[in-house]
């Protein structure tokens, strides 16, 4: 994060307000993939699946999306889904709005269908495509967004390729290298992510990590960085992955992200993930990356968490005196 966007975020948190929206701007989504949490029972509690909820089209959503940065005024916002390009045209007026507001969208899409040219030229657009492993396994857990799809609906576009790791990749040697491989050879790629299948707390599901199956991925991992330079998973997110959050009132990624589902009037708690993450398995890469970033220390003696925790009450105090006197 650069140090203009650092300063700015340290604003947001003393005025009340948070520095990062994520929105599911969607419930829809042709896919089904297996161990989505945005499908799973638990991710929305008593609100209901999400397939259930009423959501926007249209100037509606268009209106909806902007009503909530004027309310918030995030730095950035995270466009997720169901699958966010099922709304490309309300995204063909959104993306270029929120760009003039000086706001930084990562859009997470599945690439399913053609990304529109134009959205090349959209300053600060972060698109996010998500790969699940090697093409017999993506094919299969993804379909209709095959390789073939995202190749060519990704034509024109810089892209991060974001994989989350499941049990089912583990079980092949050198797996991680040819899928580094692959996709570090294709130009529209400018960086690849690897996160960590989070589960829910009781959860059996096949895609959960055991503990050393975790442990080893992440040392095979680190080891790539050198010969794949697109891989981008700095020592910060190792350290984050090895040891996540314990809770999420201690991740700072959840305290400074408002999660929001597609009726953009719930919200998504206690994090994006939603219903009881288990944090022990969290594999988020944003939560590892922020909570490591917190456990450095300033000058060697107060961590960042501290002044954090400090500017985040001093925020909440401040906005509820305002409240009081309106």
């Amino acid at each position: 994060m650069r140090k203009r966007d650092v300063i700015r975020a340290w604003g947001r948190i003393l005025s009340g307000h948070y520095p990062s929206l994520s929105i599911e701007i969607t419930r829809e989504c042709p896919l089904r993939c297996p161990g989505c949490y945005a499908y799973e029972p638990e991710h929305l509690g008593d609100i209901g699946p999400l397939r259930s909820l009423a959501d926007h089209k249209g100037q509606a959503l268009v209106d909806g999306v902007l009503d909530l940065v004027r309310q918030y005024r995030p730095l950035h916002i995270s466009i997720v889904g169901g699958e966010p390009l099922v709304r490309f045209r309300e995204l063909d007026v959104l993306l270029p709005r929120l760009s003039e507001m000086g706001i930084s969208v990562q859009l997470v899409t599945s690439a399913v269908r053609q990304i529109p040219p134009a959205w090349s030229s959209i300053k600060e657009l972060y698109l996010v495509v998500s790969i699940d492993g090697l093409q017999p396994d993506h094919d299969l857990r993804r379909k209709p967004a095959t390789y073939e799809r995202i190749l060519k609906n990704i034509l024109g576009h810089s892209i991060t390729v974001h994989c989350t790791v499941t049990r089912q990749m583990t079980g092949l040697a050198g797996y991680f290298e040819e899928f580094l491989t692959y996709w570090s050879g294709k130009s529209e790629v400018k960086k690849i992510w690897f996160s960590l299948f989070t589960p829910q707390v009781g959860a059996e599901a096949e895609e959960i990590l055991p503990p050393e199956e975790r442990a080893r991925v992440l040392t095979e991992l680190a080891g790539l960085r050198q010969h794949f330079p697109k891989l981008q998973l700095p020592n910060v997110v190792i350290k984050g992955y090895r040891k996540p959050p314990p809770s999420p009132a201690e991740c700072i990624f959840a305290r400074t992200t408002l999660s929001l589902t597609a009726d953009l009037l719930n919200r998504i708690t206690p994090c994006q993930f939603g219903g009881t993450p288990d944090c022990s398995q969290c594999g988020c890469i944003a939560s590892a990356g922020l909570y490591a970033v917190g456990e450095h220390h300033l000058l060697g003696l107060v961590p960042l968490r501290s002044i954090y925790n400090a500017s985040d009450r001093i925020g909440k105090m401040a906005n509820k005196t305002l409240r009081n006197q309106v």
